[in-house]
């Protein structure tokens, strides 16, 4: 096998991967892009010339993020749709929207550290947002993404993994105590 190496290392910025990239033609999701880590992925794409769609809770921080990239990049092609990644028919929702070839998706959006909380069906918010959701949303958007060719799929992980592995027999944590790291540890670990 030969190593793969890479001039990029923890301190390099999206910015300076993308340098040089042409994305004209291709389109791409990014959840949770209303902030951090979303936010700048969703910049150098735009710098690369993709278009690319915002999927995330709170459509009017979305918004604000599509006309200051929009305004940076001078990029028309950003937009934003709405998505909780927590609740199925949100996703549902928003996969039948999604009529065009996808050629990346990038799964960012996640919850990280929270009291102990479960969405309406009863999964364990951290596991269900962070994975199962995203689960759901990539599952959904396979004809999409094959119909762009050699689609990417990037799901954003952390070094968090290393917390927990994934309880199977208690990811919702109803026979053990409740712990916000070891949740999203598990969660993280689903990612990886």
């Amino acid at each position: 096998m030969t190593r793969i190496t890479t001039p990029f290392g923890r301190h390099s910025t999206a910015s300076e991967v993308a340098q040089g990239i042409d994305l004209s033609g291709k389109r791409a999701i990014v959840t949770g892009a209303a902030s951090g880590i979303g936010v700048e992925t969703v910049r150098a794409l735009a710098h690369a010339g993709a278009e690319v769609t915002l999927a995330v809770r709170n459509v009017d921080a979305g918004a604000k993020t599509v006309a200051d990239i929009t305004a940076i990049t001078g990029n028309q092609n950003i937009h934003v749709a709405e998505l909780d990644l927590t609740d199925r028919g949100a996703i549902a929702k928003f996969i039948a929207a999604w009529n065009e070839p996808l050629h990346i998706l990038v799964n960012n959006a996640g919850v990280m550290a929270l009291p102990e909380q479960h969405t309406p069906k009863g999964w364990e918010m951290q596991f269900a947002t962070n994975h199962l959701g995203h689960f759901a949303l990539t599952l959904g958007l396979h004809d999409a993404l094959a119909a762009g060719g050699a689609a990417r799929i990037v799901s954003v992980s952390s070094s968090a993994h290393m917390l927990s592995p994934i309880v199977f027999d208690d990811i919702h944590f109803a026979f053990r105590p409740y712990d916000p790291w070891l949740a999203y540890g598990q969660s993280k670990t689903a990612v990886s």
